[in-house]
């Protein structure tokens, strides 16, 4: 970032800076089990089917531990599928629906051909008035019905609220006393606790 000339006739000075930001969105490869899709009725007939008493009789209690494990997951495995776990801006918002999703393909759409001139500006600015209020008809309309059932249905207004709260971003690198970065989460604590320790005065020393 650098500072230029004067902005016309006046005392304010142009400020010229470039913004250095990624092109691609990183990826959540995170894979969980999908138990909503379990085939519950295949593993009871699985794990249900083994002879606990002959298979653990006469071991100790760390051996049954480690048989009963092997096949439980064995059985989890053959009856549970593996997905993706989306992440938090991956996902769709709770009142996304398929209308608005349309009109949002829609308003890209009339976008394209507006910059290149085979859609005037008015089209384009009518499209993108109505997915506006539509969106926002959308949200006031989940906001209203969540506030009616909160007391029915809990979770899904909490989970709302949290979808709305943004992430507490980490203690960055800290410069200690020799002017060395700390880096490492236990070395932050420690420096921030002995800072604190030291600022820290007693009720009985005021």
């Amino acid at each position: 970032m650098k500072a230029g000339g004067n902005l016309g006739c006046s005392d304010y000075a142009m400020v010229e800076f470039r913004i250095q930001h990624r092109g691609r969105k990183a990826t959540n490869r995170i894979t969980t089990l999908g138990f909503r899709r379990a085939n519950s009725g295949l593993f009871n007939d699985t794990h249900g089917g083994i002879l606990w008493v002959r298979i653990l009789e006469g071991r100790v209690v760390q051996k049954s531990r480690s048989l009963f494990r092997h096949h439980f997951l064995s059985a989890q495995d053959q009856c549970t599928s593996i997905s993706r776990k989306s992440s938090k801006g991956g996902r769709r918002p709770a009142w996304m629906r398929k209308e608005i999703l349309a009109e949002l393909i829609q308003k890209r759409k009339i976008y394209g051909m507006w910059k290149e001139g085979q859609a005037t500006w008015e089209e384009c600015r009518n499209v993108v008035r109505a997915c506006r209020d539509a969106m926002r008809k959308a949200k006031a309309h989940l906001e209203l019905k969540l506030a009616r059932d909160i007391k029915d249905n809990k979770r899904s207004f909490f989970k709302y609220v949290g979808s709305k709260q943004r992430t507490r971003e980490n203690v960055g690198p800290l410069l200690n006393e020799v002017g060395a970065l700390v880096m490492k989460d236990a070395g932050k604590a420690e420096f921030l606790n002995a800072f604190f320790a030291s600022v820290f005065t007693a009720e009985g020393d005021c």
